[in-house]
């Protein structure tokens, strides 16, 4: 019998906690509670939450060692929590050294819990989280951690865990024609847009080459398109729409995606308060809730569960 893999990656949490390793236990439980009862799923779980920890920590002391100054801003906890985890994450993310360990860390994951799948019969669902999407498409997709023909003394730290991670992926190098087949694609509160400002054509950052070979040999193993729903709440600051990013992002995406942008929380329009405050800062501060939403939602896991049992029915 297949098994239908479901991985998770978190992203940045924008509260005052960070991500705690059993972060996606609860969609996990709900998408069971909405599958078919024939479906085999297995939960797969990254954590790197904590690989940054202390180097953000470190920039938080400094900063209030300034007392004088520091004492006087405003939104003191919205900037030690919410702007310097997410802002923290992604600048130390993009440097090589910090960059490396969270790959390191994946890489020990991906390999703990992906051990024993059937190439021939599994299927991989991939189930990403705000800043936690920009780094797994990085790690699968981008050039700038080299490739499987990168001399030895040319190979840069995380090179040989980015390797490991991508041979577990069906049509990606360095053995496109092993590994798990991906099945479907949830992005929850991404800012995968943003990230596409610096994945232009001659980037290091570029990942369009590798995610259209990817989808290439997806298509021809598997003739149909691939589901990806990008789900974004309405008060988060984090998600944005990518449908409009796609033709950009992905070649011939009709043959090769059924894309969908997705809101998760329709606003009453009649209620006056909801109005009154949508669009004012009160919101945004409060925007770390919405953006963590996706992991108790009933309507995101109905959506994948839906999305699990299309991707598994025979093909005619």
């Amino acid at each position: 019998m297949a098994t239908d893999y479901i991985l998770f990656i978190h992203g940045v949490n924008t509260r005052e906690k960070r991500e705690q390793p059993a972060y996606a236990n609860k969609l996990f439980k709900l998408i069971q509670k909405n599958a078919e009862s024939s479906l085999t799923l297995k939960q797969v779980t990254l954590y790197w939450g904590d690989v940054n920890k202390t180097e953000e920590e470190k920039l938080l002391a400094r900063l209030k060692a300034s007392n004088e100054i520091w004492n006087k801003l405003w939104f003191k906890d919205f900037r030690a929590n919410q702007l310097l985890q997410f802002a923290g994450d992604a600048a130390l993310y993009l440097s090589r050294h910090i960059g490396s360990k969270v790959v390191q860390k994946l890489k020990e994951d991906a390999v703990k819990e992906l051990k024993g799948y059937n190439p021939e019969t599994d299927r991989l669902h991939l189930v990403t989280h705000s800043w936690g999407t920009v780094i797994l498409f990085d790690v699968l997709f981008a050039d700038r951690w080299g490739n499987e023909n990168t001399p030895e003394d040319k190979k840069i730290p995380g090179h040989q865990d980015v390797m490991e991670i991508r041979r577990f992926l069906f049509g990606l190098p360095p053995n496109p024609e092993d590994g798990i087949r991906l099945a479907s694609i949830h992005t929850m509160g991404s800012p995968l847009a943003l990230f596409s400002l610096i994945s232009v054509n001659g980037s290091s950052h570029d990942f369009k080459p590798l995610l259209n070979q990817m989808l290439e040999a997806l298509h021809k193993r598997v003739p149909q398109q691939l589901p990806w729903i990008n789900f974004i709440h309405p008060g988060d600051p984090v998600a944005l729409p990518l449908a409009n990013l796609m033709f950009e992002l992905v070649e011939d995406e009709e043959k090769y995606l059924d894309f969908k942008d997705a809101i998760t929380h329709s606003a009453d329009l009649s209620d006056w308060i909801t109005q009154s405050v949508n669009q004012t800062m009160l919101a945004l501060l409060h925007g770390g809730d919405a953006h963590d939403s996706y992991w108790s939602s009933q309507e995101v896991a109905k959506r994948i569960a839906e999305t699990i049992k299309k991707t598994s029915a025979p093909r005619l």
